[in-house]
């Protein structure tokens, strides 16, 4: 998408000087600032510290992290080291493991001498895959707001609510959630956003600066300001993204997602969950028992970052000194909440049979962990 009209991925590779470049996630929305990544513990710290953040950008920095660190040395017990460092930075997005995996499963037969051109071909190509799987999740969420846009008075826009920020920088490109808002804000179906603040960390910020950036309606609202939102008969649809979906179709997404699934489920409005393949868990089928939930640092809820008044960015105290504080970072939505799955194949139930329709080659035991090469 576009900054500034000039069009950027939230990852790449700058091919004249053959250096791994990434949008610094940590200013945004109030600075745009790019960051060079050089070694393994750069990758590990961009992931860790959300440098980068979102399950598929994850999972395509630690692609281009193996990649990198392949340059330096590309022993067998490197490339195992490089994927244990990598996973243990971020444990609940799955794309990381899958990536990693994947990047293990092609190099490991590979002769040491053709492993870093393989390894950053791959993370190229893993990087190009992420983009055209989010384009395509587009086209089958744009057939859903289509649909509703048929229902609502001539020039009146479809209103949508989306938590956390499922948008481009989130991916390589083009995002998730957001991917049919802008496909049909490109095809002339006027729409218009709630953006949740999404605490800890506001990244609805960034679904904002998104949003704004492309000329699309939208409002950014707080937190438990959607469920009256809803009763007001003010949403029409609800989309989020999600770091981790079951083969079931429980979805683990940012904190406060379960809470936007009842209040949709109780006002009647449909709720949708935007994710590209990679990120559902064959292996685990009870999200709330199965998946493990990220605790991350307590000065997260208890700081934000902002402008002052003078415009300088900073980081202020809003709990009162001393105060604890408990930080889980993600949530699990029940598939029985969620309206429908958008994936890259089409729109399926929240379910194993829902999901076996679109991808039958996952639907085994045997199976669980096979990926298209």
């Amino acid at each position: 998408m576009k900054v500034d009209g000039r069009h950027y991925r939230s990852i790449w590779r700058d091919q004249e000087r053959d250096r791994v470049r990434i949008i610094d996630q940590r200013w945004l929305p109030h600075e745009f600032r790019i960051a060079e990544l050089d070694s393994l513990d750069a990758f590990a710290t961009a992931i860790r510290d959300m440098w980068v953040r979102g399950a598929p950008l994850i999972g395509a920095t630690a692609a281009y992290g193996i990649a990198v660190h392949m340059t330096s040395d590309a022993r067998d017990a490197s490339l195992e080291e490089a994927g244990k460092v990598l996973f243990e930075t971020r444990p609940t997005a799955v794309n990381l493991r899958w990536a990693i995996d994947r990047c293990a499963r092609i190099l490991e037969p590979l002769p040491e001498r053709e492993r870093a051109g393989a390894a950053m071909r791959l993370a190229d190509e893993i990087a190009d895959e992420d983009i055209e799987i989010n384009r395509r999740i587009g086209v089958h969420g744009l057939e859903i707001i289509r649909q509703i846009a048929r229902t609502r008075p001539d020039g009146e826009p479809v209103r949508v609510l989306t938590h956390c920020n499922a948008g481009w920088i989130a991916t390589v490109d083009w995002g998730t959630a957001t991917s049919p808002m802008y496909q049909a804000h490109d095809a002339g179906i006027p729409v218009h956003v709630w953006v949740d603040e999404t605490r800890p960390r506001n990244q609805g910020a960034l679904t904002s600066w998104e949003l704004g950036s492309h000329g699309i309606s939208h409002s950014y609202i707080v937190d438990n300001a959607g469920g009256h939102l809803m009763q007001r008969g003010l949403v029409d649809l609800v989309v989020t993204g999600t770091d981790r979906t079951t083969a079931d179709g429980d979805v683990c997404n940012k904190i406060g997602t379960y809470l936007k699934a009842l209040a949709a489920h109780d006002n009647g409005v449909p709720f949708y969950v935007a994710l590209p393949s990679p990120t559902i868990d064959w292996t685990v089928r009870d999200g709330v028992q199965e998946i493990p939930i990220e605790e991350r640092d307590g000065s997260e809820a208890t700081h934000v970052m902002g402008l002052s008044a003078d415009g300088s960015l900073g980081q202020v105290q809003v709990s009162p000194k001393g105060a604890e504080s408990a930080n889980p970072a993600f949530d699990v939505t029940p598939g029985r909440l969620v309206s429908g799955l958008i994936t890259e194949r089409g729109v399926c139930e929240a379910s194993r049979t829902g999901l076996a329709r679109l991808f039958p080659e996952f639907d085994a035991p045997s199976r669980a962990a096979v990926r298209d090469g």
